[in-house]
């Protein structure tokens, strides 16, 4: 990692772990392509419940506002993406490059954990990862929550990926901070979390997976329960094209729409029914 100031990194980041509960561990989870760091709450004994954070510098640590809520529940193991940001490593250059890559690193993480199934949640890239985990792995996956998932029903706008473009090409921390404080519409967001975004600009991390979508043949033939809850002020796409996207495909989904909130403010900053959405559906019939 020459010339990126790891030191930052890690400070902004174990910054917002501490706002995780205090009865937290961190594994070290071995994969195919490298150690994976997994951050873990929750009873030991409670059924498992596995969460990826959306892309760029989210990380697993920004689960943090909703791990306590559904740590009661279940026993909350958050992952750090192999080859995104973060504190998961790789086996020398390998990285996942293909959705079977992704799925198979998610299997190596369930693995090591020793769950042989488990609930799993996405928000963002996080949700395009877990829906395909989902649709190659059923069996592994008993109930799947998205969060204004992206790549899954709908396409991005074209105004995001212009907003986006600086910040892809160069980018430096107030090009971030300026694309989030645009995504977000300038509601106030946590300065740690905000913080560790700043921190990410410019972590030498793989290419991720973007393609495919999921295909509409598997979407209708899942029989696994889906909770999908979109942001109401997302700019990545447009949340009823993708709710309503997911009804026509889904044949066991329950949408709904979360007002007052972007896409990247989820899912640190949701609004406050969001845990008790979320753990009545996994707790549900």
């Amino acid at each position: 990692m020459a010339g990126y100031d790891w030191e930052a990194f890690r400070g902004a980041y174990d910054k917002v772990l501490a706002k995780w509960p205090a009865e937290r561990a961190a594994l070290t989870v071995a994969t195919p392509f490298g150690d994976t760091r997994v951050h873990a709450c929750g009873p030991r004994d409670a059924p498992p419940l596995l969460l990826l954070p959306g892309g760029g510098a989210a990380t697993s640590v920004s689960w943090y506002a909703q791990v306590a809520e559904l740590g009661r529940v279940r026993r909350v193991y958050a992952v750090d993406v192999a080859g995104a940001p973060g504190l998961s490593g790789r086996a020398g250059d390998r990285h996942p490059r293909t959705v079977a890559d992704l799925t198979a690193w998610l299997d190596a993480v369930m693995d090591g954990l020793g769950t042989g199934s488990a609930d799993l949640g996405g928000h963002s890239y996080g949700g395009w990862i877990a829906l395909h985990h989902t649709l190659r792995t059923p069996g592994r996956v008993r109930r799947l929550f998205l969060l204004d998932p992206t790549q899954c029903f709908a396409g991005y706008k074209a105004a995001y990926l212009l907003h986006a473009l600086p910040m892809l090409l160069r980018p430096t921390p107030r090009r971030v901070r300026a694309f989030m404080e645009w995504e977000t519409g300038g509601v106030p967001l946590d300065p740690d979390w905000l913080a560790l975004q700043e921190a990410g600009a410019g972590f030498p991390a793989a290419k991720p997976v973007t393609d495919p979508r999921p295909a509409p043949d598997a979407l209708r033939a899942l029989e696994v329960p889906v909770l999908l809850l979109v942001a109401a002020n997302s700019r990545t796409h447009d949340p009823g094209e993708v709710a309503s996207r997911a009804r026509a495909l889904l044949p066991h989904v329950e949408t709904a729409v979360l007002p007052d909130v972007s896409h990247h403010a989820l899912p640190q900053a949701a609004p406050d029914d969001l845990a008790r959405r979320l753990t009545a559906f996994l707790t549900g019939p």
